[in-house]
């Protein structure tokens, strides 16, 4: 496993659809191994494929309970919008505001060997999959801002 190099904003990665995942092999398998290593050297909550330059619907969540990895990933259903917390991101350093998101998020997506499963999330789970899955969509938390917070007075 290795620490991949975040990308930040202003590069155009971040702003590109990705690519399915055609491809169930080892050189998944290492992506999102580095991946995961590289959220948690962050202290991150959920990081996203084309966060490290690679332009693939791949993703890892962790609020706490352990690596979700989300491949190919499609929101099927979700609760009415609420904005509860304030968000940030790996590539947009020093910055949170609020994002309205739904409380609750059922998502189907593929396991890193290709096989299908759903999973329901709520809260910062359900935040987290909303905010990963923008990025997939070549989207950043910045576009649906609807008020910064500063965070350096607490």
């Amino acid at each position: 496993m290795a620490i991949r190099r975040i990308i930040k904003i202003g590069d155009e990665t971040l702003s590109k659809k990705c690519r399915p995942v055609t491809d169930f092999n080892a050189r998944l398998a290492t992506l999102l191994d580095d991946m995961a290593e590289t959220l948690h050297e962050a202290n991150g909550v959920g990081l996203a494929a084309p966060q490290v330059g690679i332009l693939k619907r791949a993703v890892v969540i962790d609020v706490g309970e352990g690596i979700i990895e989300l491949i190919n990933p499609k929101i099927v259903s979700s609760s009415e919008e609420t904005t509860n917390d304030y968000e940030g991101c790996l590539s947009v350093p020093e910055k949170w505001g609020y994002v309205e998101r739904p409380q609750t998020v059922t998502v189907k997506a593929e396991d890193r060997s290709g096989n299908p499963f759903e999973l329901t999330g709520e809260g910062l789970l359900a935040r987290a999959i909303c905010h990963e899955l923008d990025h997939l969509d070549g989207h950043l938390f910045t576009e649906k801002v609807s008020e910064y917070v500063d965070l350096s007075e607490t």
